[in-house]
Protein backbone atom coordinates (compact mmCIF):
# COMPACT_ATOMS: atom_id res chain seq x y z
CA UNK A 1 0.00 0.00 0.00
CA UNK A 2 1.24 3.28 -0.89
CA UNK A 3 0.60 6.74 0.69
CA UNK A 4 0.25 9.96 -0.97
CA UNK A 5 0.50 12.43 1.19
CA UNK A 6 1.13 15.86 0.49
CA UNK A 7 1.65 14.13 -3.25
CA UNK A 8 4.72 15.91 -3.64
CA UNK A 9 6.87 13.05 -5.83
CA UNK A 10 3.92 12.41 -8.53
CA UNK A 11 4.92 8.67 -10.41
CA UNK A 12 5.49 8.98 -14.00
CA UNK A 13 3.97 6.97 -16.49
CA UNK A 14 4.91 6.30 -20.32
CA UNK A 15 1.22 6.62 -21.98
CA UNK A 16 0.62 6.57 -25.96
CA UNK A 17 0.08 10.44 -27.08
CA UNK A 18 -2.90 8.98 -28.99
CA UNK A 19 -5.14 8.06 -25.44
CA UNK A 20 -7.94 10.17 -24.58
CA UNK A 21 -9.36 10.78 -21.28
CA UNK A 22 -12.46 12.57 -20.72
CA UNK A 23 -13.49 13.94 -17.69
CA UNK A 24 -16.90 15.45 -16.87
CA UNK A 25 -17.26 17.97 -14.26
CA UNK A 26 -15.38 20.86 -13.38
CA UNK A 27 -15.35 20.73 -9.44
CA UNK A 28 -12.89 20.00 -7.14
CA UNK A 29 -12.90 16.90 -8.41
CA UNK A 30 -13.05 17.05 -11.88
CA UNK A 31 -10.73 19.80 -12.37
CA UNK A 32 -8.15 18.45 -9.96
CA UNK A 33 -8.53 14.91 -11.88
CA UNK A 34 -7.81 16.54 -15.36
CA UNK A 35 -4.83 18.69 -13.88
CA UNK A 36 -3.14 15.79 -12.34
CA UNK A 37 -3.81 13.40 -15.54
CA UNK A 38 -1.84 15.82 -17.25
CA UNK A 39 0.98 16.11 -14.71
CA UNK A 40 1.34 12.20 -14.29
CA UNK A 41 1.27 11.65 -18.26
CA UNK A 42 2.27 14.68 -19.95
CA UNK A 43 1.48 13.45 -23.22
CA UNK A 44 -1.91 12.21 -22.30
CA UNK A 45 -4.78 14.26 -24.15
CA UNK A 46 -6.79 15.26 -21.82
CA UNK A 47 -10.29 17.03 -22.05
CA UNK A 48 -12.58 18.30 -19.22
CA UNK A 49 -16.20 19.05 -19.93
CA UNK A 50 -17.75 21.59 -17.54
CA UNK A 51 -21.09 23.88 -18.63
CA UNK A 52 -20.25 26.41 -16.16
CA UNK A 53 -17.88 29.14 -17.59
CA UNK A 54 -17.37 30.20 -13.64
CA UNK A 55 -17.56 27.49 -10.82
CA UNK A 56 -18.89 28.92 -7.75
CA UNK A 57 -17.51 26.81 -4.56
CA UNK A 58 -19.39 25.68 -2.22
CA UNK A 59 -17.06 25.12 0.85
CA UNK A 60 -17.19 28.65 2.34
CA UNK A 61 -20.41 29.59 1.18
CA UNK A 62 -22.42 29.70 4.62
CA UNK A 63 -20.17 32.75 5.31
CA UNK A 64 -21.65 34.02 1.99
CA UNK A 65 -25.39 33.83 3.50
CA UNK A 66 -24.68 34.73 7.02
CA UNK A 67 -23.19 38.22 5.21
CA UNK A 68 -19.46 37.86 6.10
CA UNK A 69 -17.81 36.69 2.72
CA UNK A 70 -18.47 38.14 -0.59
CA UNK A 71 -19.82 35.81 -2.90
CA UNK A 72 -17.01 37.06 -5.68
CA UNK A 73 -14.31 34.98 -3.60
CA UNK A 74 -16.00 32.05 -4.42
CA UNK A 75 -15.46 32.23 -8.28
CA UNK A 76 -13.31 30.43 -9.94
CA UNK A 77 -12.75 30.07 -13.89
CA UNK A 78 -10.64 27.40 -16.29
CA UNK A 79 -7.81 29.61 -17.48
CA UNK A 80 -5.17 27.73 -15.92
CA UNK A 81 -6.23 24.23 -16.53
CA UNK A 82 -5.96 25.48 -20.32
CA UNK A 83 -2.33 26.92 -20.23
CA UNK A 84 -1.33 23.00 -18.85
CA UNK A 85 -2.75 21.84 -22.32
CA UNK A 86 -6.12 20.39 -20.97
CA UNK A 87 -8.81 20.75 -23.22
CA UNK A 88 -11.74 23.04 -21.75
CA UNK A 89 -14.95 22.44 -23.13
CA UNK A 90 -17.76 24.09 -22.20
CA UNK A 91 -20.98 22.33 -22.79
CA UNK A 92 -23.21 20.18 -21.08
CA UNK A 93 -22.34 15.66 -21.21
CA UNK A 94 -26.17 15.10 -22.03
CA UNK A 95 -25.71 11.03 -22.98
CA UNK A 96 -22.41 8.31 -22.74
CA UNK A 97 -22.32 5.45 -24.71
CA UNK A 98 -20.46 2.72 -22.99
CA UNK A 99 -19.69 0.16 -25.71
CA UNK A 100 -18.61 3.02 -28.20
CA UNK A 101 -16.91 4.98 -25.26
CA UNK A 102 -18.26 8.05 -26.11
CA UNK A 103 -19.84 11.45 -24.60
CA UNK A 104 -22.58 13.43 -26.41
CA UNK A 105 -22.21 17.24 -25.49
CA UNK A 106 -25.63 19.24 -25.51
CA UNK A 107 -24.48 21.17 -28.73
CA UNK A 108 -24.19 17.74 -30.56
CA UNK A 109 -20.62 16.93 -30.42
CA UNK A 110 -19.62 13.76 -29.69
CA UNK A 111 -16.16 13.09 -27.87
CA UNK A 112 -14.49 9.47 -28.09
CA UNK A 113 -12.13 8.35 -25.05
CA UNK A 114 -10.23 5.95 -23.84
CA UNK A 115 -11.12 6.54 -20.45
CA UNK A 116 -13.76 8.57 -18.82
CA UNK A 117 -13.97 9.98 -15.10
CA UNK A 118 -17.14 11.49 -14.65
CA UNK A 119 -17.01 14.28 -11.65
CA UNK A 120 -21.15 14.76 -11.77
CA UNK A 121 -21.77 16.00 -8.31
CA UNK A 122 -25.09 16.33 -6.85
CA UNK A 123 -28.68 16.95 -8.00
CA UNK A 124 -31.68 16.92 -5.59
CA UNK A 125 -34.20 14.16 -5.77
CA UNK A 126 -36.97 16.50 -6.33
CA UNK A 127 -40.83 15.28 -4.31
CA UNK A 128 -38.84 13.15 -2.06
CA UNK A 129 -39.62 15.50 -0.03
CA UNK A 130 -43.34 16.20 -0.67
CA UNK A 131 -44.42 19.68 -1.82
CA UNK A 132 -40.57 20.12 -2.52
CA UNK A 133 -39.85 20.34 -6.06
CA UNK A 134 -37.60 23.11 -8.25
CA UNK A 135 -40.19 25.79 -7.88
CA UNK A 136 -40.71 25.24 -4.09
CA UNK A 137 -36.43 26.04 -4.31
CA UNK A 138 -37.49 29.24 -5.75
CA UNK A 139 -39.25 30.46 -2.51
CA UNK A 140 -37.91 28.27 0.18
CA UNK A 141 -34.23 27.60 -1.00
CA UNK A 142 -31.77 25.06 -0.16
CA UNK A 143 -28.80 26.56 -1.43
CA UNK A 144 -26.72 23.40 -2.01
CA UNK A 145 -25.48 24.04 -4.99
CA UNK A 146 -23.78 27.70 -4.77
CA UNK A 147 -24.61 30.50 -6.75
CA UNK A 148 -28.11 32.00 -7.14
CA UNK A 149 -29.47 29.99 -4.63
CA UNK A 150 -27.00 31.01 -1.73
CA UNK A 151 -27.63 34.42 -2.73
CA UNK A 152 -31.59 34.29 -2.42
CA UNK A 153 -31.24 32.79 1.10
CA UNK A 154 -29.25 35.48 1.89
CA UNK A 155 -31.25 37.87 0.96
CA UNK A 156 -34.50 36.35 2.53
CA UNK A 157 -32.45 36.29 5.63
CA UNK A 158 -31.62 40.09 4.92
CA UNK A 159 -35.16 40.78 3.88
CA UNK A 160 -36.99 39.65 6.83
CA UNK A 161 -38.44 41.76 10.05
CA UNK A 162 -36.79 41.25 12.91
CA UNK A 163 -38.68 38.57 15.46
CA UNK A 164 -38.94 36.36 12.08
CA UNK A 165 -38.33 32.51 12.48
CA UNK A 166 -35.73 30.78 10.22
CA UNK A 167 -36.81 27.31 9.68
CA UNK A 168 -34.09 24.48 8.24
CA UNK A 169 -35.03 20.79 7.54
CA UNK A 170 -31.93 18.97 7.78
CA UNK A 171 -32.32 15.27 5.43
CA UNK A 172 -31.32 12.26 6.47
CA UNK A 173 -28.06 11.01 5.00
CA UNK A 174 -26.35 10.38 2.87
CA UNK A 175 -25.64 14.21 1.50
CA UNK A 176 -23.28 16.61 0.77
CA UNK A 177 -21.14 17.34 3.48
CA UNK A 178 -22.67 16.15 6.27
CA UNK A 179 -21.45 18.72 8.84
CA UNK A 180 -22.82 21.53 6.37
CA UNK A 181 -26.30 22.20 7.49
CA UNK A 182 -24.94 22.71 11.21
CA UNK A 183 -22.30 25.27 10.27
CA UNK A 184 -24.83 27.07 8.38
CA UNK A 185 -27.01 26.90 11.19
CA UNK A 186 -24.17 28.67 13.58
CA UNK A 187 -23.48 31.28 10.71
CA UNK A 188 -27.12 32.11 10.68
CA UNK A 189 -27.41 32.29 14.72
CA UNK A 190 -24.56 34.42 14.27
CA UNK A 191 -26.33 36.84 12.21
CA UNK A 192 -29.71 37.02 14.12
CA UNK A 193 -27.97 37.62 16.97
CA UNK A 194 -25.91 40.69 15.55
CA UNK A 195 -28.82 41.79 12.97
CA UNK A 196 -31.80 40.81 14.38
CA UNK A 197 -32.25 39.56 17.72
CA UNK A 198 -35.30 39.54 18.64
CA UNK A 199 -35.34 36.60 15.92
CA UNK A 200 -35.15 32.61 16.39
CA UNK A 201 -33.58 29.59 14.21
CA UNK A 202 -35.55 26.42 14.36
CA UNK A 203 -33.47 23.22 12.77
CA UNK A 204 -35.86 20.24 11.57
CA UNK A 205 -33.47 17.55 11.51
CA UNK A 206 -34.41 14.03 10.03
CA UNK A 207 -31.71 12.56 12.04
CA UNK A 208 -30.63 12.26 15.55
CA UNK A 209 -26.73 11.91 15.53
CA UNK A 210 -24.96 14.25 13.02
CA UNK A 211 -21.07 15.44 12.67
CA UNK A 212 -19.34 16.73 14.83
CA UNK A 213 -22.89 17.10 16.84
CA UNK A 214 -21.06 17.28 20.85
CA UNK A 215 -19.07 20.07 19.59
CA UNK A 216 -21.55 21.75 17.33
CA UNK A 217 -23.99 21.27 20.42
CA UNK A 218 -21.28 22.69 23.13
CA UNK A 219 -20.81 25.74 20.43
CA UNK A 220 -24.90 26.53 20.37
CA UNK A 221 -25.09 26.50 23.81
CA UNK A 222 -21.96 28.42 24.34
CA UNK A 223 -23.29 31.29 21.54
CA UNK A 224 -26.83 31.01 20.15
CA UNK A 225 -28.92 29.10 23.27
CA UNK A 226 -31.18 32.12 22.73
CA UNK A 227 -31.31 32.14 18.94
CA UNK A 228 -31.35 28.58 18.04
CA UNK A 229 -33.43 25.44 18.69
CA UNK A 230 -32.65 22.09 17.27
CA UNK A 231 -35.02 19.24 17.04
CA UNK A 232 -33.93 15.78 16.17
CA UNK A 233 -36.19 12.93 14.64
CA UNK A 234 -37.28 11.52 18.00
CA UNK A 235 -38.32 15.27 18.52
CA UNK A 236 -40.39 15.51 15.87
CA UNK A 237 -37.81 16.94 13.44
CA UNK A 238 -38.69 15.23 10.45
CA UNK A 239 -40.58 17.09 7.59
CA UNK A 240 -42.86 15.28 6.30
CA UNK A 241 -44.19 17.73 3.59
CA UNK A 242 -43.49 21.40 2.60
CA UNK A 243 -46.33 23.95 1.35
CA UNK A 244 -44.30 26.98 -0.16
CA UNK A 245 -47.61 28.87 -0.63
CA UNK A 246 -47.81 29.27 3.10
CA UNK A 247 -44.45 28.87 3.82
CA UNK A 248 -45.11 25.71 6.29
CA UNK A 249 -42.87 22.89 6.61
CA UNK A 250 -45.01 19.70 8.44
CA UNK A 251 -43.89 17.56 11.04
CA UNK A 252 -45.62 14.22 11.92
CA UNK A 253 -47.26 16.50 15.05
CA UNK A 254 -46.96 19.80 14.05
CA UNK A 255 -46.86 22.51 11.14
CA UNK A 256 -44.58 25.19 11.49
CA UNK A 257 -45.10 29.06 9.60
CA UNK A 258 -41.27 30.61 8.44
CA UNK A 259 -40.56 33.84 7.69
CA UNK A 260 -37.60 32.38 5.81
CA UNK A 261 -37.31 28.63 5.04
CA UNK A 262 -33.87 26.94 4.02
CA UNK A 263 -35.08 23.44 2.73
CA UNK A 264 -32.52 20.84 1.85
CA UNK A 265 -33.91 18.12 0.36
CA UNK A 266 -32.76 14.34 -0.27
CA UNK A 267 -29.51 14.51 -3.11
CA UNK A 268 -28.59 11.93 -5.80
CA UNK A 269 -25.74 11.64 -8.06
CA UNK A 270 -25.86 13.99 -10.75
CA UNK A 271 -27.86 13.12 -13.74
CA UNK A 272 -25.51 12.09 -16.10
CA UNK A 273 -24.18 9.58 -13.62
CA UNK A 274 -28.24 8.39 -14.24
CA UNK A 275 -27.36 8.58 -18.30
CA UNK A 276 -23.98 6.83 -18.01
CA UNK A 277 -25.53 3.86 -16.08
CA UNK A 278 -23.15 3.93 -13.23
CA UNK A 279 -25.71 4.85 -10.28
CA UNK A 280 -27.52 1.97 -8.65
CA UNK A 281 -31.14 1.76 -7.00
CA UNK A 282 -30.05 4.22 -4.01
CA UNK A 283 -29.31 6.98 -6.75
CA UNK A 284 -25.83 7.18 -5.95
CA UNK A 285 -22.28 5.44 -7.47
CA UNK A 286 -20.84 2.21 -6.05
CA UNK A 287 -16.98 2.27 -7.06
CA UNK A 288 -13.73 0.20 -6.54
CA UNK A 289 -12.31 1.94 -3.60
CA UNK A 290 -8.55 1.48 -5.83
CA UNK A 291 -9.17 2.40 -8.81
CA UNK A 292 -12.65 4.28 -8.30
CA UNK A 293 -13.81 2.49 -11.67
CA UNK A 294 -17.89 1.67 -11.95
CA UNK A 295 -18.31 -2.00 -11.38
CA UNK A 296 -21.16 -1.28 -12.94
CA UNK A 297 -19.73 0.29 -16.25
CA UNK A 298 -16.30 -0.72 -17.22
CA UNK A 299 -14.08 1.86 -18.63
CA UNK A 300 -15.82 4.76 -16.74
CA UNK A 301 -14.73 6.36 -13.16
CA UNK A 302 -16.41 8.00 -10.24
CA UNK A 303 -15.22 10.60 -8.25
CA UNK A 304 -16.71 13.37 -5.32
CA UNK A 305 -19.84 13.87 -3.87
CA UNK A 306 -21.39 11.55 -6.31
CA UNK A 307 -19.66 8.05 -4.81
CA UNK A 308 -20.85 5.28 -2.31
CA UNK A 309 -17.99 5.85 -0.16
CA UNK A 310 -18.52 5.80 3.03
CA UNK A 311 -16.85 6.17 5.66
CA UNK A 312 -14.94 8.37 3.58
CA UNK A 313 -17.48 12.07 3.79
CA UNK A 314 -19.07 13.43 0.38
CA UNK A 315 -16.61 16.83 1.06
CA UNK A 316 -14.48 19.34 -1.56
CA UNK A 317 -11.44 17.47 0.65
CA UNK A 318 -12.19 13.82 -0.38
CA UNK A 319 -12.85 14.73 -3.82
CA UNK A 320 -10.04 16.50 -4.45
CA UNK A 321 -8.03 13.52 -3.07
CA UNK A 322 -10.19 11.16 -4.93
CA UNK A 323 -8.99 12.65 -8.35
CA UNK A 324 -5.53 12.84 -7.42
CA UNK A 325 -5.59 9.19 -6.60
CA UNK A 326 -8.26 8.62 -9.43
CA UNK A 327 -5.76 10.30 -12.30
CA UNK A 328 -2.74 7.79 -11.08
CA UNK A 329 -4.57 5.03 -11.21
CA UNK A 330 -6.00 5.75 -14.77
CA UNK A 331 -2.85 6.08 -16.22
CA UNK A 332 -1.47 3.23 -14.50
CA UNK A 333 -4.31 1.36 -16.35
CA UNK A 334 -3.29 3.05 -19.62
CA UNK A 335 0.23 1.70 -19.05
CA UNK A 336 -0.92 -1.53 -18.32
CA UNK A 337 0.08 -1.75 -15.39
CA UNK A 338 -2.50 -2.39 -11.91
CA UNK A 339 -3.75 -0.09 -9.68
CA UNK A 340 -1.98 0.10 -6.38
CA UNK A 341 -4.04 0.76 -2.72
CA UNK A 342 -3.93 4.02 -1.06
CA UNK A 343 -4.50 5.61 2.18
CA UNK A 344 -6.67 8.67 1.99
CA UNK A 345 -7.05 10.96 4.74
CA UNK A 346 -10.34 13.94 4.96
CA UNK A 347 -10.37 16.87 6.75
CA UNK A 348 -13.45 18.77 7.19
CA UNK A 349 -13.66 22.67 8.63
CA UNK A 350 -16.39 23.84 10.22
CA UNK A 351 -17.57 27.49 11.21
CA UNK A 352 -19.36 28.01 14.14
CA UNK A 353 -19.20 31.72 14.13
CA UNK A 354 -17.04 34.10 11.16
CA UNK A 355 -13.98 34.18 13.41
CA UNK A 356 -14.62 30.68 14.88
CA UNK A 357 -14.13 26.66 13.49
CA UNK A 358 -14.33 23.14 14.51
CA UNK A 359 -12.82 20.31 12.19
CA UNK A 360 -12.88 16.32 12.38
CA UNK A 361 -9.96 14.45 10.79
CA UNK A 362 -10.39 10.90 8.87
CA UNK A 363 -8.21 8.12 7.62
CA UNK A 364 -8.95 5.55 5.52
CA UNK A 365 -7.68 2.57 3.52
CA UNK A 366 -9.18 1.44 0.26
CA UNK A 367 -6.85 -2.04 0.14
CA UNK A 368 -9.81 -4.53 -1.34
CA UNK A 369 -11.39 -2.30 -3.36
CA UNK A 370 -13.49 -0.79 -0.13
CA UNK A 371 -13.19 2.11 2.44
CA UNK A 372 -12.67 1.23 6.06
CA UNK A 373 -11.83 3.40 8.68
CA UNK A 374 -7.90 3.29 9.65
CA UNK A 375 -7.78 2.59 13.79
CA UNK A 376 -6.73 5.02 15.52
CA UNK A 377 -6.14 7.43 12.74
CA UNK A 378 -7.97 10.77 12.39
CA UNK A 379 -9.53 13.04 15.48
CA UNK A 380 -11.29 15.49 16.35
CA UNK A 381 -11.13 19.16 17.84
CA UNK A 382 -11.59 19.28 21.83
CA UNK A 383 -14.88 19.54 23.06
CA UNK A 384 -13.35 21.92 25.94
CA UNK A 385 -11.15 24.30 23.57
CA UNK A 386 -8.31 26.58 25.07
CA UNK A 387 -7.93 30.33 24.75
CA UNK A 388 -7.99 30.73 20.83
CA UNK A 389 -7.95 27.22 19.51
CA UNK A 390 -11.24 27.84 18.06
CA UNK A 391 -10.01 31.20 16.14
CA UNK A 392 -6.67 29.44 15.03
CA UNK A 393 -8.75 26.76 13.27
CA UNK A 394 -11.24 29.07 11.58
CA UNK A 395 -7.35 30.59 10.61
CA UNK A 396 -6.27 26.69 9.06
CA UNK A 397 -10.10 26.70 7.50
CA UNK A 398 -9.43 29.64 5.41
CA UNK A 399 -5.91 28.68 4.72
CA UNK A 400 -6.97 25.12 3.58
CA UNK A 401 -9.62 26.86 1.32
CA UNK A 402 -6.98 28.83 -0.34
CA UNK A 403 -4.61 26.07 -1.10
CA UNK A 404 -7.44 23.82 -2.50
CA UNK A 405 -8.95 26.78 -4.59
CA UNK A 406 -5.17 27.53 -5.63
CA UNK A 407 -4.57 23.69 -6.27
CA UNK A 408 -7.50 23.53 -8.18
CA UNK A 409 -8.16 26.42 -10.69
CA UNK A 410 -5.09 29.18 -10.32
Amino acid sequence: MVGLAGLSALPSFAVSQAAHVVVVGGGFGGATAARFLKRVAPLLRVTLVEPNTTYISCPMSNLVISGGRDIARQQFGYEALRCEGITVIHDLADDIDVAGRTVTLASGKVLTYDRLILSPGIDMRWNALPGYDAAAAEIMPHAWKAGLQTMLLRQQLEAMEDGGLVVMAVPDSPYRCPPGPYERASLIAYYLQQHKPASKLLILDAKDQFSKQPLFQAEWAARYSDVLEWRGATDDGRVSRVDPATMTLETDFDSISADVANVIPPQKAGQIAQRAGVADATGWCPIDAVSFESPLQPGIHVIGDATIAAPMPKSAFSANLQAKICAIQVVRLLAGEAPEPTVLVNTCYSYVSPEAAISIVGAYSNEGGAFANMPGAGGISPLEASGGDREREAAQAADWFSAITSETFL
